[in-house]
């Protein structure tokens, strides 16, 4: 028996074309999972799509959604049930970097629109997913997961970043009080707080910073891709169903540096 087969099971990736989305998405269609990738940029979605579907059983469509925009969250969730009939997890990794400035030079429109896609459009996701999944627990099919891409940033300081800080800090009070409310249908919610990665957002950083994450990772090296596979499994399958409401590090043990 496959202890990790997600055959016939639907997850949503927000942002799933690129860096850790496309890491735990993966994962997700290797397992056999029928996978919905929602982001923005639609040459990158087809580039996922097409290397996604040579990877596993199930089926994988790409749509396009800035999670920004709740109509756009609304669409995708429409055309998701359409293609697939149910989500049963989802991952609101989608995200953008913060603006880099130190807080007496911050500007409201930068703060606000890190705020929109890195906490408010993980709750909006979460809200037209969760209708869904509360809707099936009424008529007999409880359960699902609900999976945060957060950051070590949540818990620790880092210079010029506090806009981006808050912004996952605010995603763990999320995952938090949707784990609490949701419980009574069998969803679980938690928050993948990722360390060190080299994705876009790393490369685009201050050099500097990626010399001075190699210092103080305690196992000196960034985190590995591969590895967000086998992750994304685990939350998707049953064997996480009594781990709810937590804020897991996945940083190489930063955290306690």
């Amino acid at each position: 028996m496959d202890l990790f087969d997600l055959s016939g099971r639907v997850a949503v990736v927000t942002g799933g074309n690129g860096g850790l989305g496309l890491g735990l998405a993966r994962g997700l269609a290797k397992a056999g999972a029928n996978v919905a990738i929602w982001a923005r940029n639609a040459d990158k979605n087809a580039a996922a799509l097409e290397e996604l579907s040579a990877l596993g059983r199930g089926e994988v469509i790409a749509l396009t959604c800035d999670v920004a925009e709740e109509a756009q969250i609304e669409d995708a969730m429409g055309e998701t049930l359409r293609a697939f009939g149910r989500v049963d997890a989802c991952f609101a990794n989608a995200g953008i970097a913060g603006s880099g400035t130190a807080i007496p030079d911050m500007e409201t429109d930068g703060w606000d629109r890190v705020m929109a896609v890195n906490a408010r459009g993980p709750a909006l996701t979460y809200k037209h997913v969760t209708r869904h999944m509360i809707q099936r627990a009424k008529e007999g099919d409880p359960g699902g997961k609900l999976v945060a891409t957060s950051s070590g940033q949540s818990i620790m300081g880092v210079n010029k970043s506090s806009d981006y800080a808050a912004s996952k800090a605010a995603l763990n009070g999320l995952t938090r009080g949707a784990a609490f409310e949701l419980a009574r249908y069998d969803i679980t919610a938690n928050a993948l707080l990722f360390g060190y990665y080299e994705t876009d957002i790393t490369a685009a950083a201050n050099p500097k910073f990626a010399e001075w994450m190699a210092k103080r990772i305690p196992l000196r090296r960034p985190g590995d891709h591969a590895g967000l596979e086998g992750l994304a499994v685990f939350f998707a399958s049953p064997h996480s169903d009594y781990i709810t409401g937590q804020c897991l590090p996945v940083d190489g043990g930063l955290c306690i540096s």
